[in-house]
């Protein structure tokens, strides 16, 4: 799809292009540019917080035993589950009241076992006292809402369940100031209550975990502790549990269960259980700060935080309704890839294998001359060689040149060069469609063959090109463009890509009888399918894949030649890249939206529109537009899973890459050296196609603009080249 055209030629869309705009003057709004990365920065935040949510980046599993505690005070170590600090620092125990009992439960909620255990609770009138952890209650909010209505006490369990003993004082702040946002934006509160993940009794708190509490207890913290422990974590049974929990002589009690982190229906089984026996005994059940006669440690949310709460919920909300989408997208994009990857192979291998036989014949030889038309504007790097390969031709050509209004004296480079049977066609600037349909007019022949003016062809290009017209069926035939600047990175990214994606994937649709593309670089029409047709179209900016459709549903066959090769030139620089693929891209979705009527065609033309469009959509829009799914996950896997696992299934991924690329080269002849640079285009090329898919979406959905583009050419592809054998 090179581009010749003017930039200054407005092209006017059919009325039936709608959202899918046509091209024109405007240049693309740069907005557009930015709602691509925007889109793609949310992308990657929504996956972020998710990952953060279930897993902390550089998570520290790290758990203290107890150690000396000669500088704890013994009040603490002998005191109750209760420790408050004044403005000094001096720190004061509180112990349960007899016949009294405080349920706590840690580490949720769970979306499964904390509605249980609220029912439980409810049903045996008694309140409870959570310890939630921050990443639980953020993900659901409803729960914490319950527990708040259901009269019980909430607190802070950290928020990503870390043992803060070895954490940096900015690290505890974090995991304080998360969970109050959690609780402030789940249910309106905030709460002055905390419990260390992995606390047990007063008399577990050493010289190493002591300063942690010391330093929490500064910023106005209640630590919490146990006197039992129900030890229901363990799974040991019911009558275990059970027993477990039950306070000695008759003694007050905070008592320790979990309503998360694990199966908890033991916990749940045991619960309603106890409580009868524990009322039975004469025990009464209140909450931690009710027990000692105080007021609850939950106070009401206000002003910036409750704001920030609630953006914080509302945030993970959308992480956590779009990351099972994104999750879905990445199956249904690793089964399009892979099924991609097998259809390419399987349908290639036979397309190579019933092309060259020695039998196979498309008919009788195809002798009569041929006009060869060559579009060109501003061409003065690259038509001399143009032409030259041309006249170099075994078949017997005419070629027309048609100077689309160059100014740099392109239509005169061709002059005096005097070759014979080439013919220059002067035209005001009217656009690359324009310019072939004007070539076409001026044929004397039947076949014709289209090419870029930065192209070059080798000397038996037009013979393997109109062989298959010996065919009254055949309509078209798509060459195999080359990339002859494949010395520079861009170029010989450009080159695996060529040989992969593009020729590989023609095989294929040959033998699918949808062809969508037909280069224009290199292509033969016969003149009769593309009259028919309604010649080069200016409806779109990717004219060849227009036209193409439009042979398919006209009911002509369309072919690929494997052995037609044309060498053309590359763009060079990252921007005139993004500016070709930008155009392609969007350009192909023009041309889906423009022949979208063939998906309820009957015959030929509904036969492309049921096979061909899909396919096209699929593997050329869909795919690539999630694709960036498999890149994306995994990073994530590598940062919060785990990273050699991610390396690997990435690796995977590219070994099959390359395999099918190993076999596209095979069969092109290619040498295989070019394949070490694979691995570096799929990290950085890879990711420009993907923004130039998005940009080009984008550009489509909001019904956006885009002028034609001229690429810099340098001339660089010369000589015609042979391709190497097989190394």
């Amino acid at each position: 799809m090179s581009m010749t055209s003017s930039p200054n030629r407005r092209h006017a869309a059919p009325g039936a292009i709608t959202r899918v705009a046509s091209a024109g003057r405007q240049a693309v709004p740069r907005p557009r540019v930015v709602m691509a990365l925007v889109a793609l920065f949310a992308l990657v935040c929504v996956m972020l917080l998710d990952g953060y949510l279930h897993s902390e980046i550089g998570n520290d599993s790290r758990v203290h035993e107890s150690g000396s505690a000669s500088r704890v005070p013994d009040r603490v170590t002998d005191g109750g589950p209760l420790i408050s600090f004044d403005s000094k620092g001096t720190p004061t125990a509180h112990a349960i009241p007899k016949k009294t009992i405080a349920l706590t439960f840690d580490d949720g909620p769970d979306p499964t076992y904390t509605s249980q255990v609220l029912k439980v609770l409810r049903e045996n009138d008694v309140p409870g006292t959570f310890f939630v952890v921050g990443q639980m209650a953020v993900r659901y909010p409803a729960l914490i809402r319950e527990m708040v209505s259901s009269g019980s006490e909430i607190g802070v369990h950290t928020f990503s369940h870390v043992d803060l003993s070895y954490q940096s004082r900015s690290r505890i702040d974090r995991e304080l100031s998360q969970t109050q946002l959690a609780l402030a934006g789940a249910a309106g509160i905030t709460t002055s209550l905390f419990r260390a993940p992995y606390s047990s009794e007063t008399d577990s708190i050493d010289n190493f975990n002591w300063p942690v509490y010391r330093y929490i207890g500064s910023k106005g913290y209640i630590s919490a502790f146990v006197d039992t422990d129900s030890e229901d974590w363990k799974k040991p049974g019911v009558a275990k549990i059970i027993s477990n929990a039950t306070p000695e002589n008759g003694k007050g009690a905070a008592v320790l269960f979990h309503d998360a982190g694990g199966d908890r229906s033991q916990t749940v089984a045991a619960l309603g259980t106890y409580i009868k026996q524990m009322k039975a005994k004469g025990y009464a059940f209140t909450t931690l700060t009710k027990s000692l006669g105080g007021t609850s440690t939950n106070q009401k949310a206000t002003g910036a935080q409750l704001w920030q709460g609630r953006a914080f919920v509302w945030a993970v909300a959308l992480a956590e309704g779009t990351m099972p989408v994104l999750s879905w997208l990445l199956v249904v994009v690793g089964v399009a890839v892979m099924g991609r990857f097998g259809m390419m192979l399987i349908l290639a291998r036979r397309h190579y294998r019933i092309r060259n036989k020695r039998r196979f014949s498309w008919g009788r030889t195809v002798t009569e001359p041929v006009s060869v038309i060559v579009p060109a504007y501003n061409e003065k790097e690259c038509i001399a060689n143009t032409v030259n390969s041309l006249a170099a031709s075994t078949h017997p050509i005419e070629i027309i040149v048609v100077d689309d209004g160059s100014t740099d004296g392109t239509a005169d480079i061709v002059e005096a060069m005097g070759l014979p049977n080439v013919r220059v066609v002067r035209q005001e600037n009217a656009g690359k469609p324009a310019a072939l349909n004007n070539g076409v007019r001026n044929a004397r022949y039947d076949i014709i063959v289209m090419m870029d003016g930065d192209t070059v062809f080798e000397p038996d290009t037009v013979r393997h090109l109109v062989q298959p017209f010996a065919d009254p069926a055949v309509g078209a035939v798509a060459g195999n463009a080359k990339v002859g600047n494949r010395n520079t990175v861009i170029g010989a990214w450009q080159h695996i890509e060529y040989v992969m994606g593009f020729n590989l994937d023609r095989r294929m649709y040959d033998l699918l009888n949808c062809m969508p593309t037909i280069p224009g670089a290199v292509g033969g029409f016969r003149r009769e399918a593309l009259l028919r047709a309604g010649g080069m179209s200016e409806d779109t900016l990717a004219e060849d894949t227009d036209v193409t459709i439009a042979l398919h549903r006209a009911g002509w066959r369309v072919v690929y030649q494997e052995h037609a090769r044309a060498w053309t030139e590359a763009p060079a620089s990252i921007g005139q890249l993004w500016r070709q693929r930008y155009r392609w891209s969007y350009g192909t979705m023009q041309a889906l939206w423009k022949h979208r009527k063939s998906v309820t065609d009957r015959g030929p033309s509904g036969r492309f529109g049921r096979v061909g469009m899909p396919l096209v959509v699929l593997f050329q829009i869909v795919t690539p537009l999630f694709a960036p799914l498999i890149d994306l996950f995994t990073i994530y896997g590598m940062i919060f899973v785990d990273p050699v696992k991610s390396l690997l299934a990435w690796a995977a991924v590219l070994a099959v890459q390359l395999v099918c690329a190993a076999y596209a080269f095979r069969l092109d002849r290619e040498k295989y050296r070019y394949l070490w640079m694979m691995p570096l285009q799929q990290i950085a090329y890879r990711q420009l196609m993907y923004l130039v898919l998005i940009h080009s979406s984008i550009t489509a959905l909001t019904g956006g603009r885009l002028r034609w583009q001229k690429l810099k050419r340098t001339g660089e592809v010369g000589t015609p080249q042979t391709p190497a054998g097989v190394s």
